[in-house]
């Protein structure tokens, strides 16, 4: 009878590893992480589905952008393990794992980031540039994200001649131009008026539903919260209640 026990087991464990590694964009086990005495993020387990987008709230403090500069691999776990499409990225070499990041990993931030004296195309190369990429097929490459995402007649414009809404459509993609895995997305419209925070996220599902895209965003809004197929809520952190949108396609 232990013998059958202990094989079940095996059985399980390994289906488990096999899901984790073929099936989820992001699985992320056990991941702790402490300041001094105080620990920031405590014990957290997730999941994300290749093209699934989700949101984490909470309240300011709850651990929630440690938690995604972690799974970015902009941060390290003091225990834990996280893998990106099948790809324990926390045990990388250094240099092997910033080129796996900069390669799979997109990022967008409340504020863009974007350097004021470079135009919206020139921002939008930078990834491509760091990689590596030829300046022909980086401008070619960054011409079609941008037009993708709305900004096609403005390739030429500098951050200051675009509005809040523009700047972060830029920032998003730079995110996307060298074709990521999966988006991390920090407060993304945290600074946009309402109707510009609805666009960008309505761009989301839009470059989900055509690319196929990965997206984890952490917001205080409510409503576009909904928008997301799954809302993890962190406090204290720790995930503390995952709920499945009217939206989900999973």
């Amino acid at each position: 009878m232990n013998k059958i026990i202990a094989r079940f087991a095996w059985y399980f464990a390994h289906i488990y590893i096999l899901k984790a590694v073929f099936l989820f964009m992001l699985h992320a086990d056990n991941l702790i992480k402490k300041y001094s005495t105080f620990t920031v993020v405590n014990g957290v387990s997730l999941n994300v589905e290749k093209g699934e987008i989700v949101s984490i709230v909470g309240p300011s403090g709850a651990g929630k952008s440690t938690l995604l500069h972690i799974v970015g691999g902009l941060d390290k776990p003091d225990s834990g393990r996280v893998r990106i499409n099948g790809v324990d990225m926390l045990h990388l070499p250094a240099k092997k794992q910033a080129h796996f990041r900069n390669s799979n990993i997109g990022f967008v931030f409340q504020f863009h980031h974007l350097l004021p004296e470079f135009s919206a195309i020139e921002n939008v190369c930078v990834p491509l540039w760091i990689k590596g990429t030829g300046k022909k097929e980086a401008l070619s490459r960054a011409t079609e994200i941008l037009e993708t995402v709305g900004l096609g007649g403005r390739l030429q414009h500098k951050p200051s001649e675009l509005s809040g809404g523009e700047q972060q459509r830029v920032a998003i993609a730079r995110a996307l131009v060298n074709k990521p895995s999966v988006i991390m997305a920090d407060e993304p419209t945290g600074n946009l008026d309402s109707a510009n925070a609805q666009s960008v996220h309505e761009l989301f599902l839009q470059l989900r539903d055509t690319f196929g895209h990965t997206f984890i965003m952490i917001t205080h809004n409510e409503a576009l919260a909904n928008m997301t197929d799954r809302i993890f809520t962190m406090r204290d952190g720790k995930i503390v209640d995952e709920v499945k949108s009217l939206n989900s396609r999973f």
